[in-house]
């Protein structure tokens, strides 16, 4: 019995130890969850248990500089944004403490393992002015990423216009960027998806746009024309080529027919073939060739403004074909040789006319040119177009001289018949002192003969020698005669 009685007491001296150290704990406990969180706590999803508020608002505040926000954009850019660079801070509004002074601490063995889990408005505050420096650093904003939407419009696939439709690009729209960035900053959203906000620009035409079509297909058609101005030994000839150099991009991102190109192009056509007034080179009765200076009215001259708006309305139209430029002047012969076959030739010093048609000498006479000894020489070193015909004819400013031929070529210059001269006249010296007011006074029988070959237009070439093509100039006007 005895030695039952000692075991009780232990036991129940043990009993008692365990009661107080249990006690002990629980009034430990109760101590220390006034001042922490119960083990296993959250606010918001932040583990609290063990914390005193302090620590509770550093792990907070810890999270909202732990915060970040993923921007999710088009070509499979993602950027990450962090509360650092909005200058997130925790704004302490004494919630923390109030939930741990409402706390029941007699409570903690209740919540061992497990503890509370709050919900509650964190308070923070963010600089708004950061906003735009971040969107400055954004990689969505910049060249290489930012692409401009392309609303529908006509281009060029290899040799033919169609209608692109439009391009979504990747521009996105500031403003509504910045409006999106404050919202889920506010709210304490994670993600941003710009497609799904509408935060890119938009193209400003669909594809199916009638307008768009009909251009394509007009200029197609522009695209088609081919046309050739054949100028004998050498041709200029416009096709699909190089009409696409002709046109060009309109300010609304359309396309047109330049008239300025097309300008550009008569203009280079008229700079290689126009010989008006120009040099030229010239093989003589002797056949030796010489160089006739500029000054004179004989070649071709293209019409430079009405070519270009002729060609103009024709590539429009897409024509095809053979096409003669518009004119101011024209010569005999449209290769580079532009002087042909029928023309009249005179060499002052040998007082010598030449008459060839179709490349054959029909006439070889002598001839009386203007007098020198007066200052009347008939001018010299160039090629001139035979301006008139008339038979019979009158010199007015002569005193009413008459002739039978009048083959006017140069001011007041040309070729006649002058009956008041004698066969032994012609040829010779006589020009040196006896020589006519600046005509080429021809015996009657050639000067017909020359009258039913050359027509208006046709050429005279005049120099005084072989060696020196430019002779004596007329000092002062001369009359016909």
């Amino acid at each position: 019995m005895k030695r039952l009685s000692k075991n009780l007491v232990s036991m129940l001296m043990l009993l008692i130890l365990l009661i107080l150290i249990l006690a002990g704990v629980y009034a430990f406990g109760i101590y220390h969850f006034k001042t922490h969180f119960f083990t296993g706590s959250k606010i918001n999803g932040v583990s609290i248990g063990e914390m005193t508020a302090d620590e509770a608002r550093y792990a907070i505040e810890n999270q909202i500089r732990r915060y970040s926000i993923t921007c999710v954009e088009r070509n499979n850019l993602t950027e990450k944004l962090t509360g650092d660079q909005f200058y997130m801070q925790y704004k302490d509004d004494g919630m923390i403490e109030t939930l741990l002074q409402k706390q029941n601490p007699y409570l903690w063995v209740f919540y061992l393992g497990h503890g509370k889990d709050y919900q509650i408005d964190v308070g923070y505050t963010y600089e708004k002015e950061a906003v735009d420096t971040v969107l400055d650093a954004m990689k969505a904003f910049s060249p290489e990423y930012a692409t401009s939407p392309a609303s529908a419009r006509v281009t060029l696939d290899g040799t033919q216009f169609v209608v692109a439709d439009c391009d979504q690009g990747a521009l996105p729209n500031r403003e509504k960027v910045r409006r999106a960035l404050i919202k889920a900053i506010e709210n304490g959203d994670r993600t941003i998806d710009f497609d799904k906000e509408d935060l890119y620009e938009h193209p400003a035409k669909a594809g199916d746009n009638s307008k768009l079509q009909q251009e394509a297909e007009n200029l197609n058609k522009v695209l088609q024309s081919n046309i050739t101005y054949d100028m004998v030994d050498r041709s200029f000839t416009i096709n699909g080529d190089n009409i696409q150099s002709f046109i060009e991009q309109t300010d609304n991102g359309g396309f047109k027919l330049s008239r300025d190109k097309i300008a550009g192009f008569v203009k280079d056509m008229a700079f290689q073939t126009d010989t008006y007034g120009l040099k030229h080179k010239f093989t003589t009765h002797s056949g030796r060739q010489i160089v006739l200076q500029a000054g004179g009215d004989y070649g071709w001259c293209i019409n430079q403004e009405e070519t270009t708006t002729d060609l103009y309305n024709a590539i429009l139209n897409g024509e095809t074909g053979n096409r003669e430029p518009i004119y101011l002047f024209k010569a005999l012969n449209r290769s580079s040789d532009d002087i042909g076959n029928t023309y009249v030739e005179i060499c002052i010093e040998k007082q010598e006319m030449w008459c060839y048609k179709d490349g054959v000498c029909v006439v070889d006479t002598p001839v009386v040119t203007g007098n020198h000894s007066k200052g009347e020489d008939t001018p010299s070193g160039c090629v001139w177009a035979v301006d008139a015909k008339e038979s019979p004819a009158t010199f007015e400013d002569n005193g009413g001289v008459k002739v039978k031929f009048w083959l006017p070529f140069v001011d007041s210059c040309g070729i006649h018949d002058a009956s008041w001269r004698s066969a032994g006249e012609y040829g010779g010296t006589t020009w040196k002192m006896r020589g006519s007011n600046g005509c080429i006074n021809t015996p009657l029988d050639a000067a017909e003969q020359i009258y039913e070959i050359i027509s208006i237009g046709y050429p005279v070439i005049v120099y005084y020698s072989e060696d020196q093509v430019v002779g004596t100039q007329p000092t002062h006007e001369v009359v016909p005669g």
